[in-house]
Order: C-alpha cells, then sequence, then structure tokens
C-alpha cells in the first residue's frame, strides 16, 4: 500500500487499535495513566500542608506590601487600634502584628522601590 513499509506496518497497527477500541478493549502502557489506573495517592500531610504554607507566604507577603506602603507608625496604630476593639478584633490584631519576617519583607521593598 506505502512505499515505506514502516508506513505499513504503523497504519496497521493503528487499524488494529481502532478496532480494538471500537469493541471496548483497553490498551495501557506502562507508567501511562488511564482506565485501570487509581488516582495518585500522595502523602496527606503533602497535600493538607502545601495550600497552608502558601496561604500562610501569601498572608506574610501581604503584611510586609501594606507595612510599606502605609509606613510603621501607622500600621502600629491601626494594630493597636484593633487590638483595643472587641470580638475578633484582638484575634486579627494578633495575627496582623509587625513580626521579624513583615518587616524584612517591607525593608526589602524600601530598598528595591524608594518613595
Amino acid at each position: 500500500m506505502w512505499v515505506d513499509p514502516n508506513l505499513n506496518e504503523f497504519y496497521s497497527r493503528v487499524a488494529r487499535i481502532e478496532k480494538a477500541h471500537a469493541k471496548g478493549y483497553g490498551f495501557e502502557a506502562r507508567g501511562t495513566l488511564g482506565r485501570k489506573a487509581s488516582s495518585r495517592r500522595g502523602s496527606w500531610s503533602l497535600r493538607f500542608l502545601r495550600p497552608l504554607v502558601m496561604a500562610l507566604l501569601v498572608g506574610v507577603g501581604l503584611k510586609g506590601i501594606i507595612h510599606y506602603y502605609i509606613g510603621a507608625q501607622t500600621y502600629e496604630s491601626r494594630v493597636s487600634a484593633l487590638a483595643a476593639g472587641n470580638g475578633f478584633d484582638p484575634v486579627g490584631a494578633w495575627l496582623m502584628h509587625a513580626d521579624p519576617v513583615t518587616v524584612a519583607i517591607s525593608t526589602q521593598l524600601q530598598t528595591l522601590l524608594p518613595r
């Protein structure tokens, strides 16, 4: 049919695979995901910790950006006003206090983007 014998072999194999698929058979090569492959069983702690660490990094990064943008004195006065509130406000003040990582991010932003 084809001039190249490799093409004949290739198209005959493709025809056999399509015929098998039409009958409902499946083919799964080793290492591929198919119908029989179970879901990936990663470690539970990894699936839980990865989003938690990402949320923590984003939160600390946002705190650093806010600290840089409004200044250290204004930031501290707003956090102390939040701590004086009632309800969940003291919890928010505890979360938003200027820790060393927040101050370091703010300092890096001051060196990169001076005002």
